[in-house]
């Protein structure tokens, strides 16, 4: 299955300049946040695949505006044609305001959800806007990454990990990391399309009572 994932950047050359040929051949969307809602609007719609997001933390626009067209998968599980896809938005608090969390805060919506991966028998890809904890993050609080998504992948094992926050001009930048776990981490920012395969992942299904609170 070929996937065009994207974050924080509205490029050009997808929006203003799009052609149908640098999209040819792409069966889902997924959007890490901090995006525009007319870019996600425009894509759903010349792609004609379905678009997939969890928010960034500037998009509160998105409580008037949301992206039409276009589904919000933050704390589900989504299932497309057997990829499982695990959404978890937002960033690591810095200051008032929404889309941002603790790091008790995000553990506890992975709790919240840990039902949820029991019945979808994990998940595929990890979609969030924030990186993990030691992985493409920075030093500074806004873009610090989340330990829990360690824990996360650890205890799910997912392919992929798909995130942005981090844009290239900071001056720290890897687009491709690979977890302890094996999950290959991609920093999406601009624009990344990846070919994945689909059906059941790594995981294995285990009763509730065995699952590893987070």
């Amino acid at each position: 299955m070929k996937l065009l994932v994207l974050a924080d950047h509205c490029e050009p050359g997808l929006w203003d300049y799009y052609t149908a040929g640098k999209t040819e051949g792409v069966d889902l969307i997924l959007s890490c946040g901090d995006l525009d809602p007319e870019y996600l609007e425009f894509l759903v719609t010349v792609v004609n695949k379905p678009l997939l997001y969890v928010r960034g933390n500037h998009d509160g626009v998105y409580d008037a505006k949301p992206p039409l067209g276009c589904t919000c998968i933050d704390g589900s599980v989504y299932d497309y044609q057997g990829l499982r896809i695990f959404g978890l938005g937002g960033s690591y608090r810095y200051r008032s305001g929404e889309d941002m969390y603790t790091e008790k805060q995000m553990r506890r919506r992975i709790w919240k959800a840990s039902g949820k991966l029991f019945l979808s028998g994990g998940f595929d890809i990890l979609l969030t806007h924030a990186p993990a904890y030691g992985y493409g993050d920075l030093q500074n609080l806004p873009h610090r990454g989340f330990d829990c998504f360690n824990d996360l992948m650890e205890q799910y094992k997912p392919s992929y990990m798909f995130h942005g926050h981090v844009h290239k001009e900071y001056g720290h930048f890897e687009r491709e990391l690979i977890h302890d776990s094996g999950t290959r981490i991609i920093n999406c920012y601009g624009h990344v399309i990846k070919e994945v395969n689909t059906g059941a992942g790594k995981f294995t299904r285990a009763f509730p009572g065995k699952l590893k609170r987070l």
